[in-house]
């Protein structure tokens, strides 16, 4: 049974939170962890900004234009990946370039993990450094090389990056026959005909152009930034990896071509525990949309008749970033999904019949969330206490909006919810920075066992914060290796048992907003130094076992033969 003496405590931090217009973030913070303390929480885990002292000097250009255009409010994705196979996840932060010219050249920017807290910006000549405006990001070997590959969504059109080795990149968009040249946010990769070989699902937002541009206002006579309500959706794309190197756009033929999609998020995950990788697509305002991956090459929409499709009131928010876990160990994965202001977080808890029900307005979550506009959302476990918690990264479009809604804040905290048992949550003061957050991404980049998280902030600088007292217990740390399966071992689903109890996560990719989380699998075994079991059930169908594995390490596990 988990400690639950602090609940009420929390609540008064989740009541000053939800209404923060009235007082300043940093004492909001402060206050907050102040009762902590008091309450006998353990708030000995602290995450510490490290930018400056990493190395890390990236800031996002948004292009503004003084025009007010959509794209500029979007913001652009990170990625933590092991890019050159050392074992230390690297960094790529994806990068906007000006509307109209003002001799500046901004391009995405590669971070190379030295191996000891700092990292080495070799985004020259690594051919990642041509000018687009990036979206999104998504890391994996799509053709087994032993190398992760990485596709970039841009709003001038998407590109498909080979890593040839020595921190260098090709791009060979146009030989792979990928065409994707819409509005492109979050992708992922997955093996969804389970064939080895990974292929690719790319969500599209909305049919935009400069010419197109709409006038919308706040207060009826300045311009201000539209909603997307204002304009026309478009589809998804899914693209079969045909091997040597070509790919095949199915969206049509495998059911995924809704025209009125207007896709920010990407969930892959076997939601019916059939075997067979299934899609979410988290859409702003368009009802969010669950396939149903029939293993036939075909997909079945679901998302109304599972719960997903809509809020409690049932109306379609303005769904952004998105992921899964299983979060109160019950065996199946649960969803989590960052809405727009006004709209609290949606927090689907798997009932394992095909329905979903969202939990979060009946919880600190709901409330805490409320206000928020939350882009970048991911679920860690940041204590390694064996149960993941949640981490939200916000920020609002509209650096106005405070004139018209005074309870609403441009730049916003990114929130933290400590999973505390029993499939409930409690939000924790760890930050007091407020940003104008997007994308997020974590992975252990100082190799010390507990997760770290980096921030991309829309016009403005990237944040690298550390986790300092998260590895106080002790973890396990897992990095597959598919060989029948596909090598980045994406839909790999692995199951630890401890004198603690059972836990189980899988490879995927996607999940977040436009961001890629480090592939290796981070579990935490609370006061246990011994995981008894660990199972694998790698998509190739062949089912692996490990007895009596110590913790505190890191290991390589290869796919049997």
């Amino acid at each position: 049974m988990r400690d639950n003496r602090f609940t009420s405590t929390s609540r008064v931090c989740v009541a000053a939170n939800s209404g923060r217009s009235r007082l300043p973030y940093l004492g909001f913070a402060l206050a907050c962890t102040s009762l902590l303390v008091a309450a006998g929480i353990d708030s000995s885990v602290k995450f510490t900004d490290v930018t400056t002292a990493a190395g890390i000097k990236f800031t996002h250009n948004a292009g503004r234009s003084g025009k007010k255009w959509l794209p500029e409010t979007m913001g652009s994705g990170v990625a933590f990946a092991d890019l050159d196979g050392d074992g230390k996840p690297d960094l790529v932060f994806l990068n906007g370039k000006d509307f109209i010219a003002k001799g500046r050249h901004t391009t995405a920017s590669f971070y190379k993990n030295n191996g000891n807290g700092t990292f080495t910006d070799i985004t020259k000549g690594s051919g990642l450094d041509i000018e687009i405006h990036g979206m999104g990001i998504a890391v994996g070997d799509f053709d087994n090389d032993g190398r992760d590959d990485l596709y970039v969504t841009a709003l001038d059109g998407d590109h498909l990056f080979h890593n040839d080795g020595g921190g260098k990149f090709r791009d060979v968009t146009k030989e792979s026959g990928i065409d994707n040249a819409k509005f492109g946010s979050s992708a992922a990769w997955v093996d969804y005909d389970r064939d080895g070989k990974l292929d690719l699902f790319v969500a599209n937002y909305v049919q935009w152009t400069p010419t197109g541009d709409l006038w919308c206002s706040l207060d009826g006579t300045a311009k201000s930034y539209c909603t997307p309500e204002s304009y026309k959706g478009t589809a998804s794309k899914l693209y079969r990896n045909l091997g040597n190197g070509k790919f095949q756009d199915v969206t049509q033929q495998a059911g995924l071509g809704d025209a009125t999609s207007k896709g920010l998020g990407v969930v892959v995950f076997d939601f019916n525990m059939d075997g067979w990788p299934d899609i979410f697509v988290a859409n702003d305002t368009q009802p969010n949309k669950l396939y149903r991956n029939l293993g036939n090459g075909k997909f079945k929409e679901e998302g109304l008749s599972a719960g997903v499709a809509f809020g409690e009131d049932g109306v379609a928010r303005g769904a952004m970033g998105a992921d899964f876990a299983d979060y109160d160990r019950s065996g199946k994965p649960h969803l989590a999904v960052g809405n727009f202001a006004n709209q609290m977080m949606g927090l689907y808890h798997n009932e394992g019949n095909g329905l979903f029900v969202d939990e979060a307005p009946r919880s600190a979550i709901g409330r805490a969330t409320l206000l928020s506009l939350t882009f970048g959302l991911f679920f860690f476990d940041y204590d390694l206490d064996g149960y993941p918690d949640i981490f939200t990264a916000n920020g609002h479009l509209e650096e106005e909006i405070g004139r018209v809604q005074p309870k609403i804040q441009y730049a916003e905290l990114p929130l933290l919810f400590h999973n505390i048992g029993g499939g409930k949550f409690e939000s924790t003061a760890a930050f007091s920075k407020p940003m104008v957050a997007r994308g997020a991404a974590f992975a252990d980049f100082d190799g010390d066992g507990d997760l770290d998280v980096v921030v991309s902030n829309n016009n403005g600088a990237a944040v690298l914060y550390r986790n300092d007292g998260g590895n106080k217990n002790h973890w396990l740390q897992l990095k597959l290796v598919g060989r029948t399966s596909n090598r980045s071992a994406i839909g790999a689903s692995v199951r630890v048992t401890a004198a603690g109890g059972k836990q189980w996560q899988s490879v995927h990719s996607g999940s977040s907003y436009c961001s890629a989380s480090d592939l290796t699998l981070t579990f935490g075994l609370g006061k246990d130094t011994v995981a008894s079991t660990v199972e694998i059930d790698w998509p190739s169908g062949k089912h692996q076992r490990l007895d009596k594995v110590a913790g505190n390490m890191r290991l390589v596990l290869n796919e049997p033969q």
